[in-house]
């Protein structure tokens, strides 16, 4: 006995189950294809667009039609030395912040690891900051830093304004100094974002065997060796993942640094991202050139994306 194959049996099958059948793929791709015609326009047309204009001069406030200039505009960026001095603003930034993060979200995904009591509660509490609207968080520690009345110069113990730091400034005692205010920018975004990397090495934590340990300890294995061969092994994937998503967002930080200092003072904490949107807009409205800075931008982006990835299926294979 044969056995009957699907065209066979399709072939076999009434008239009307067949037109039923091509009227549900006529539901489905009526259901898909507008949608897929949408996202393709939503997100591909302006990425298209926004590269040929990398490559014209043109303004979005002039009622002129787009001059291709050719590369100029990536070349006047990649010439002018203060373009490079946002480019390294940047860099410490996400050094400082990524670097901070990484270290007090492992440290606090080991410390709530252990259950105890509250320890819901106390997580809960710890995962907050990630939560609320960066703007709003800018605000609340704009408020935080004034030296007047703000309660971090308190903490510190400076009990009045005269001589206590004034943090966003970038001056203490009326004493100038330098980075001041970018490394307070900072210490805002580790305590904001310090959650997200303790919930990612905190799922892999809970996602080791226990047997694992079980067995060091009958082979009389240090905690100390018991962390470094098995714990962090088992966790490095998911943090090189933490990583790597926080250093794309450090380069692209903008609404916090916004919100606190507006890229001042002076150009202390003038990230890349805060030029970018000063050049496409803020009274400059250089459209091409801007498109230029965005696209240098991605291009950094991507590249640091593809070492954390090649490092990340490198501890994988290992």
């Amino acid at each position: 006995m044969t056995a009957t194959t699907g065209a066979q049996l399709q072939a076999s099958a009434p008239p009307k189950q067949r037109r039923r059948e091509m009227s549900d793929r006529a539901i489905m791709n009526l259901f898909i294809w507008p949608t897929l015609i949408l996202l393709i326009a939503w997100n591909l047309f302006p990425l298209i667009y926004s590269l040929y204009l990398s490559f014209t001069d043109y303004s979005a406030i002039v009622r002129q039609p787009p001059q291709w200039v050719g590369i100029k505009n990536y070349a006047d960026i990649l010439t002018n030395k203060q373009m490079w001095k946002y480019f390294a603003t940047t860099g410490r930034y996400a050094l400082v912040t990524v670097l901070g993060q990484t270290i007090l979200g492992f440290s606090l995904a080991v410390l709530v690891r252990e259950k105890f009591k509250g320890s819901g509660l106390v997580t809960t509490l710890i995962l907050i900051p990630m939560m609320l609207s960066p703007v709003v968080v800018g605000l609340f520690w704009k408020l935080m830093y004034n030296p007047g009345f703000g309660y971090f110069n308190y903490l510190l113990g400076f009990k009045s304004a005269a001589g206590a730091p004034d943090m966003l400034a970038g001056r203490f005692a009326n004493i100038p100094v330098p980075n001041l205010a970018l490394w307070a920018v900072a210490l805002v975004d580790i305590w904001m974002w310090t959650p997200f990397v303790m919930l990612l090495v905190l799922s892999g934590l809970k996602a080791i065997p226990d047997y694992l340990y079980e067995a060091a300890v009958i082979d009389r294995a240090s905690s100390w060796f018991q962390f470094w061969r098995i714990t962090v092994p088992q966790v490095v994937p998911l943090l090189m993942i933490a990583v790597l998503f926080r250093t794309i967002e450090a380069f692209k930080s903008f609404d916090l640094v916004m919100g606190m200092t507006g890229g001042g003072p002076g150009d202390q904490t003038e990230l890349i991202a805060v030029n970018l949107y000063r050049q496409a807009f803020l009274g400059q409205w250089r459209t091409g050139r801007a498109s230029a800075l965005a696209y240098i931008i991605l291009i950094i982006i991507i590249a640091i994306s593809n070492l954390y990835i090649r490092y990340l299926n490198k501890a994988n294979e290992d």
